[in-house]
């Protein structure tokens, strides 16, 4: 099994090293690739110092099994080809993909078999915000078909990247220092502040970022339910927050919503106001599980529940679930 990254030096790149190395990921070698800037930058993997190669477009690909491509939308469109010409099965974590109908846009929780299906040889990983809103609903879905979401996410400067990160960090650092405060990842100063704008708006007046929780979950759990989504940066670090209400064909009780969430793949419940015990990104940084607490009938709708969901952005709403797919497929023997 030879597998390779495509842009290591990005802050999903850098999470595909850990993930890998702490599942133990069944392969023989990795190959690292990046842009002309990050050839020849070195990482350590399982006490071995690996190399940055250019990705070019020639026959590296030739004996490779599976490719994780984290480099944004324009360079997976353009690598594309290059990557699968000889059977490599090309994970693609950009958005370049989702909505192609023949390219399947999957997390392993809720579709995983979607994965078997794809004529080009890629597979996409989906928007964070949607890959982490589905893994809990997929619980409720089992109940009873969802008709209606509605979420409001509260999304850390971790889903702008790395350099994101450090400019929120840096802000902090700034104004306790009475220093002008740099502005660049943001339209905004994001220290303590809110923006309500996650990517460019559209047409409708929602953002893209909106947009993508609607069509990726209808694609996903196949489904003719209805998102209407708020997306907004915080000034947490790291890890993604969404507050989600969902109208079922049927009243769910919270026990067995409760229970659902307590059985369901991928899902961890903390779940104790009376102990002030609830998901918070702070302290959950870092971990694999989509987090779910605060579970509650919706008292506006009685076909409604209304739930607090956290989630490592980098994690599993990004690495983690296209490690996840790797690992679906070569369970199933479905890689060259």
């Amino acid at each position: 099994m030879k597998v390779a990254i495509v842009g290591t030096s990005g802050a999903v790149g850098q999470e595909f090293l850990r993930v890998l190395e702490e599942r133990n990921f069944p392969m023989d070698e990795l190959v690292l690739f990046g842009s002309s800037r990050s050839a020849g930058r070195k990482y350590t993997f399982r006490g071995k110092e690996l190399t940055v190669k250019e990705l070019k477009h020639n026959d590296d690909f030739k004996d490779i099994d599976i490719a994780f491509t984290s480099a944004g939308a324009g360079t997976s469109k353009e690598f594309a080809d290059t990557i699968t010409k000889y059977g490599a099965v090309m994970i693609d974590n950009s958005s370049a993909f989702r909505m192609d109908e023949d390219v399947p846009l999957v997390v392993p929780e809720v579709n995983a078999e979607d994965a078997k299906k794809r004529p080009r040889g890629i597979i996409a990983n989906p928007n964070c915000t949607t890959i982490q809103m589905v893994v809990a609903l997929k619980a409720l879905e089992n109940l009873s078909h969802i008709k209606r979401i509605h979420v409001s996410t509260y999304q850390a400067a971790s889903g702008a990247g790395a350099a994101a990160m450090d400019e929120l960090v840096t802000q902090y650092k700034q104004i306790s220092a009475g220093e002008d405060v740099t502005v660049s990842k943001f339209a905004y100063q994001l220290a303590y502040n809110l923006i309500p704008q996650v990517d460019v708006f559209t047409e409708n007046g929602y953002t893209k970022e909106e947009m993508k929780m609607y069509h990726e979950t209808q694609k996903i759990m196949h489904s003719d339910v209805q998102v209407s989504a708020t997306c907004v940066r915080v000034p947490a670090l790291r890890a993604h927050s969404e507050s989600i209400w969902a109208e079922t064909e049927r009243p769910l009780s919270v026990e067995e919503v409760r229970e659902a969430f307590a059985n369901a793949p991928g899902v961890e419940v903390i779940d104790n106001p009376a102990e002030k015990q609830y998901p918070m990104p702070l302290f959950l940084s870092g971990k694999d599980p989509v987090h779910v607490g605060r579970i509650r009938k919706d008292l506006a709708n009685p076909n409604g529940i209304t739930f607090w969901c956290v989630s490592d952005q980098i994690k599993k709403g990004a690495a983690l679930n296209a490690v996840q797919i790797a690992e679906y497929l070569i369970s199933e023997g479905d890689v060259k």
